[in-house]
């Protein structure tokens, strides 16, 4: 979670925040890949990096080395840890685990914060506290707890909708704009990762095996939500 997050923001400090958070949608992807050996997995894998190329080598591209590699940590650490994820929320209630992961990562990260801790001012208290409940608390729960209730093809094929939220937000909140061709990328990978999703994990959550395919939706998400 920690490696995740801290991935993610790196990427986002040299890309759109769309194009960041479309590559972090590749970790899942890979981890319901890697489940599946059939033909048409395949074709949504070479699918979604066909939209991966829109973005960063079509017209007005958005390629930067540093952010892309942050981009891929990140989907990473992201593919990781929906395996991890998927085993700690069959435990308990699942919102333990979770309360117990966000602690730990809070701990390998305070380092980093403690040399800036200083500049910290009230009104960025107020900050960092709303971005923890509606980036972290809101939707790590929200998702533990729709993993409980309904199916792991549902939820995966619902996170296909990240990268456009992504997208949405950089443009309300940050005045990020995308080229149409990347635009037309950040959809064609949200597509290729719904059909990847939903053809690769069909079994409801109830009837879970140990299959990374099946496994990979319960998760929950990454910390730019």
């Amino acid at each position: 979670m920690a490696l995740m997050n801290i991935s993610l923001y790196a990427a986002i400090q040299r890309l759109p925040l769309g194009v960041a958070v479309t590559l972090e949608f590749l970790g899942p992807c890979a981890v319901a890949l890697m489940a599946s050996r059939r033909v048409k997995e395949g074709l949504c894998a070479l699918l979604s990096l066909g939209g991966v190329a829109l973005i960063s080598a079509g017209p007005a591209g958005y390629f930067d080395l540093l952010g892309y590699a942050a981009g891929i940590l990140a989907a990473t650490f992201f593919g990781v840890y929906t395996l991890f994820a998927a085993k700690v929320g069959k435990t308990g209630t699942g919102l333990d685990g979770l309360a117990l992961s966000v602690a730990v990562s809070a701990i390998l990260t305070g380092p980093f914060a403690l040399v800036d801790i200083g500049r910290v001012t009230a009104p960025h208290w107020g900050l960092l506290a709303l971005a923890a409940v509606v980036g972290v608390v809101i939707p790590y729960s929200v998702d533990t707890l729709a993993g409980r209730i309904t199916s792991a093809r549902v939820i995966g094929t619902l996170f296909a909708i990240d990268p456009a939220m992504g997208a949405l937000v950089g443009f309300l909140v940050l005045g990020e704009t995308l080229a149409p061709t990347a635009l037309i990328g950040v959809l064609v990978v949200m597509l290729a990762g719904a059909l990847l999703v939903w053809s690769s994990s069909g079994r409801p959550l109830s009837a879970r095996n140990a299959s990374v395919g099946r496994d990979f939706p319960t998760a929950g998400r990454g910390a730019h939500r």
